[in-house]
């Protein structure tokens, strides 16, 4: 019996497993977040910037809109570099994942620039004000970062040092909101949430990224 072949054909068959897992769940968040997306999409459609960029419903829609261009950009850089496929999956991934919800956590509130930076360094005090939605929306902020970088950085390939990159990444975000005063707080919670998020999604990632470290 080729025992090479029979673990390969296994290989391929979990791979694809987790691709196929992986695409129902995005398509379950698109259906559930449906309602909320389609508010913005007449203002987004038609080019608009108020209504759609300076907004959440706006963002996330253009976002989903744009997978597929992602897509593209991540099979070109693979062809063009002759790398394999998962190293610019990641790459893309990556950047394309987190750009917009940074620019979620950076957008400027009413009183931003008048109102002084607010800071709340309690833990676990925050939890309760955040609600559902908001754990929630901490959680995706480097969710992405946290999926993909193990999978294109092998020193990043564990999920302690991706906690670590998470809640790095988290303080600076935190940081530039109390410094461009931008009228949010800038709370340890989110630290602890956006690094947790990170973590989870690299638990999520694993699969890929041990394969990787397999000879």
């Amino acid at each position: 019996m080729h025992w090479d072949g029979v673990v390969n054909h296994s290989a391929t068959l979990s791979a694809r497993r987790r691709v196929v897992l992986l695409v129902a769940t995005i398509a379950g968040l698109v259906v559930v977040l449906r309602r909320p997306l389609t508010m913005s999409a007449p203002r987004c459609l038609t080019g608009h910037w108020h209504g759609c960029y300076d907004t959440e419903n706006g963002v996330l829609l253009m976002t989903l809109l744009g997978v597929p261009v992602a897509a593209l950009v991540a099979w070109v850089l693979a062809r063009a570099r002759r790398a394999p496929t998962v190293v610019s999956v990641a790459e893309v991934g990556m950047v394309y994942g987190t750009v917009p919800f940074l620019w979620l956590a950076l957008m400027p509130g009413p009183g931003a620039g008048t109102v002084p930076g607010r800071v709340s360094l309690v833990p676990l005090l925050d939890l309760v004000a955040m609600g559902p939605l908001g754990i929630a929306g901490n959680l995706l902020i480097f969710a992405a970062l946290g999926f993909f970088a193990p999978m294109r950085f092998a020193a990043l390939a564990s999920v302690p040092r991706v906690l670590a990159l998470g809640a790095a990444c988290s303080a600076l975000v935190e940081t530039a909101q109390y410094v461009l005063r931008l009228d949010r707080v800038s709370s340890v919670d989110d630290v602890l949430v956006n690094a947790v998020g990170a973590a989870l999604a690299a638990l999520v990632s694993r699969p890929w990224w041990r394969d990787r470290q397999r000879p």
